[in-house]
């Protein structure tokens, strides 16, 4: 199942994508959750009914051609993001290999969807590009044992992670959650697909290109930790609830490893796109 969440004159709503055309489910069966998250927290029961509505003789259709995308899931409780989970990435960084996830965190005002744009900060002259699998939390838990972590996985969808590296790596102290964080630093999209769609997520291609010339390009089978190391980790920590995010790490080829350095500029075009999952693309803005 593809889900994503659409514009319509009575404002966001939650939809399955099927082929060609959009299934907006409030207009099918209004008693549904009126939001991705909402459907996600309502479990296993939700879900049934959702896969109900997208089979009924009337529900309504509409043309993906003719919908607005926005980011599948709004407002979810957290944002968690992995840094140096790429092995070759951890290298071209001239970081060690980490013994331990890396963590760090985006607030939901970072968040966009297909087709936004990345407002570049006036205050940074250095902002990057990452490619990166996101996972989606559908079950809640906390001290989630390894063995049935994958239990906890709704599903996964392109993610972005903009980095503003002058605020993350030369601010005094590192201001890795300053430099992820900005505004529109977040885009996601463009559906939410949903975990037997996507099969094992740790074989899937990846690659992000800037105004049509490849940048990065890997496979998600180089990550270090992989989705139920990353889930078991995190719940040590925190609890972990439906809707939450997990930007699982870049591979190499970002812009600040490059010799010279390739940063985001004002009118580039930035396509991610993950095998299965789709292409999220965003026009990039001076701000």
């Amino acid at each position: 199942m593809r889900l994503a969440t659409i514009q319509t004159p009575a404002g966001p709503r939650p939809a399955v994508r099927v082929g060609d055309y959009f299934i907006d489910l409030l207009a099918t069966a209004p008693d549904l959750p009126g939001s991705v998250r909402g459907i996600l927290e309502g479990g296993a029961d939700a879900l049934r009914k959702v896969s109900e509505a997208v089979k009924r003789p009337g529900a309504t259709r509409l043309a993906a051609s003719s919908v607005k995308l926005l980011a599948p899931i709004l407002d979810p409780h957290k944002i968690l993001c992995i840094g140096l989970n790429y092995r070759d990435h951890a290298i071209e960084s001239g970081s060690p290999i980490p013994r331990d996830p890396v963590l760090f965190s985006k607030f939901a005002t970072a968040i966009i969807g297909p087709d936004a744009p990345i407002i570049l900060p006036p205050v940074s002259t250095k902002v990057d590009f990452e490619a990166e699998l996101v996972l989606v939390i559908g079950k809640p838990g906390r001290n989630i044992p390894r063995d049935r972590a994958m239990d906890h996985l709704a599903g996964c969808m392109v993610g972005h992670d903009v980095s503003a590296r002058d605020w993350q790596l030369e601010k005094d102290g590192k201001q890795w959650l300053a430099g992820k964080t900005f505004d529109t630093f977040a885009p996601i999209g463009p559906e939410l697909v949903t975990l037997d769609e996507v099969g094992d997520p740790h074989a899937l291609g990846i690659r992000l290109r800037i105004n049509g010339h490849t940048m990065q390009d890997s496979n998600t089978n180089q990550l270090i930790f992989r989705a139920e190391d990353l889930i078991a980790y995190i719940s040590q920590v925190v609890t972990l609830q439906a809707g939450d995010l997990i930007f699982t790490g870049t591979p190499p080829g970002v812009g600040a490893a490059r010799k010279p350095p390739v940063y985001l500029a004002d009118g580039d075009i930035v396509e991610v796109e993950i095998d299965g999952l789709g292409v999220l693309r965003n026009p990039v803005r001076a701000g």
